[in-house]
């Protein structure tokens, strides 16, 4: 998936003053999005800006946190893990002061692959990948049930995942 460094410059939205971001650093966050992968003299090609230009606002945006990291997407089901689910969880009243905490705990259990703190009847969303139906039930029961902030779960399968629009794997 290369990029072609001969497009012109991508069109953004406007930006909202209050966001901090200018349409070059729109078009440099697209990009970097598209591949983490590319050259700074094609993200500068891309956005229209000097090589040296470019280097310090993405050095800038990753001081300010909003690039958080590159990383690699790797397919669980590469690794064996190709039985995935989402699932939510409720925890009881008394434990919600402490779900920064809970939520830490479980992205730190090797299966889950993103956490996800919601708004509505649950409180997260839980991303998992296992090798197996019976990895799976011992993944809620070791880690979800038997937990004491715990109140319910509701385990859904995921069948099939379609990249977004827009996304690397899309294009």
């Amino acid at each position: 998936m290369g990029n072609d460094s001969s497009r012109p410059p991508r069109a953004v939205e406007p930006v909202r003053a209050s966001s901090g971001l200018d349409a070059v650093d729109l078009v440099l966050l697209d990009e970097l999005a598209r591949d983490g992968r590319m050259t700074n003299s094609a993200l500068a090609a891309a956005a229209g800006i000097a090589p040296s230009t470019c280097l310090g606002r993405v050095r800038n945006l990753m001081e300010r946190g909003v690039i958080r990291g590159f990383h690699a997407d790797i397919d669980p089901a590469a690794l064996g893990r190709d039985l995935q689910a989402m699932i939510a969880v409720r925890v009881h009243s008394e434990a919600r002061s402490h779900l920064a905490e809970f939520g830490r705990q479980l992205a730190a259990v090797p299966e889950v692959e993103n956490v996800y703190f919601i708004a509505g009847a649950d409180d997260y969303l839980i991303h998992v990948a296992t090798a197996s139906s019976d990895a799976l039930r011992r993944f809620v029961l070791d880690h979800l049930s038997a937990h004491p902030a715990v109140a319910s779960t509701e385990t859904i399968l995921i069948f099939e995942h379609i990249q977004a629009a827009g996304s690397p794997e899309s294009l």
